[in-house]
């Protein structure tokens, strides 16, 4: 979000332009000008109202670890900046520019999951019920405000630092929609929490988001896991005090990493690019002078899960240079009994789901 107030003011014109727009399309949804369509499976669709950064991708895994033990589950993503266009089904061996980051993240990590990527998420169900006809639930990446399908249940996520009740509409803020669009979700889960969240933060926070009667809210916070070498996951290593390490993202936020990384190791430097962005080998030579330069004896290139699929496109270089980089995988947790919680609604919500 845009902290400079008089650069907000300037762009506040905009905000507004962009509102209509957006005011526009909700009207022709209310009045059925335009139609969500509903499908005779059960639709989760995990999404935020902001253009990123609240933690999408390890939430959806969190509900695949959930429920891929009974059911045949699929994902569906639009794919964010792949170089190919239409249908796509990710495979294990497929690339980041040919399905996006993300899901492909999917797959390696879940091979028996079918995943798939489309721009038009009520075209990409049926096709995908074409290939995988025993599909029992479909997960929708980041389709919050992507209403072309009606899904049976709609979670929203904010962050605990930038929930959306402080963000505004695009470009003077993050929002892509109107805040009042969060009437639509069914679950919010405020997520990036602190691990020793108080009762007093929590309470805070409901009262501001103000839940309607039919929404429920979890809190949930990452557990970062042991860093694994980019091309090996085998080979794993213990961040230490006494290291030194360059880290290497293009993701929407990295705050509450760098905040996490801050209380593990001696040094840390960033090198950040935009979101989704693809390196190149130039971005290669900067990540090897950086590394050079930092202090010490022991140090590493960390990077996240996401961009370890777009640095795959450049392993024979990096091989060729010998970088250490590692990657931090991250897993989501939920705060005191609210896990439980949201275990039992998402199960709940399946088993009493009705065409």
């Amino acid at each position: 979000m845009i902290q400079d107030p008089l650069i907000r003011i300037l762009l506040l014109p905009f905000s507004l332009l962009y509102g209509l727009g957006v005011s526009l399309r909700d009207f022709f949804y209310r009045q059925k000008l335009l139609i969500s369509v509903k499908f005779d499976l059960p639709v989760i669709s995990v999404g935020n109202l902001t253009v990123g950064g609240a933690g999408k991708t390890p939430h959806i895994e969190y509900i695949i670890r959930l429920l891929n033990p009974y059911l045949e589950v699929a994902t569906l993503s639009r794919g964010y900046r792949r170089k190919t266009l239409g249908h796509q089904i990710v495979q294990y061996w497929s690339k980041a520019d040919q399905v996006g980051d993300e899901p492909l993240m999917f797959k390696r990590k879940f091979p028996d999951v079918f995943a798939v990527v489309n721009e038009n998420r009520a075209l990409g169900i049926p096709e995908l019920l074409q290939h995988a006809p025993k599909t029992q639930v479909v997960l929708l990446d980041d389709a919050f405000q992507h209403r072309s399908v009606m899904p049976g249940l709609n979670i929203l996520l904010t962050e605990f630092r930038r929930p959306f009740t402080r963000d505004f509409l695009l470009p003077s803020g993050r929002l892509r929609e109107w805040r009042s669009a969060y009437r639509r979700a069914d679950v919010i889960v405020v997520s990036k929490c602190p691990d020793d969240l108080h009762d007093d933060e929590r309470q805070k926070l409901l009262a501001e988001i103000k839940p309607f009667p039919h929404q429920q809210v979890f809190f949930s916070s990452y557990r970062y896991l042991r860093p694994h070498y980019v091309f090996n996951p085998n080979y794993q290593l213990d961040l230490q005090a006494d290291m030194s390490v360059l880290l290497v993202c293009a993701i929407a936020n990295t705050d509450y990493l760098r905040d996490w990384l801050d209380t593990r190791v001696g040094t840390v430097r960033v090198r950040e690019y935009e979101d989704h962005h693809y390196f190149t080998e130039d971005d290669l030579e900067d990540f090897e002078r950086h590394f050079n330069a930092l202090p010490g004896g022991k140090k590493i290139i960390l990077t996240t899960e996401k961009d370890a699929m777009r640095l795959e496109l450049l392993k024979e270089k990096l091989t060729e240079k010998r970088l250490p980089v590692m990657v931090l995988p991250v897993e989501v947790w939920f705060h005191g009994q609210d896990g439980q919680r949201f275990d039992k609604l998402v199960k709940e919500f399946l088993l009493n789901f009705k065409v």
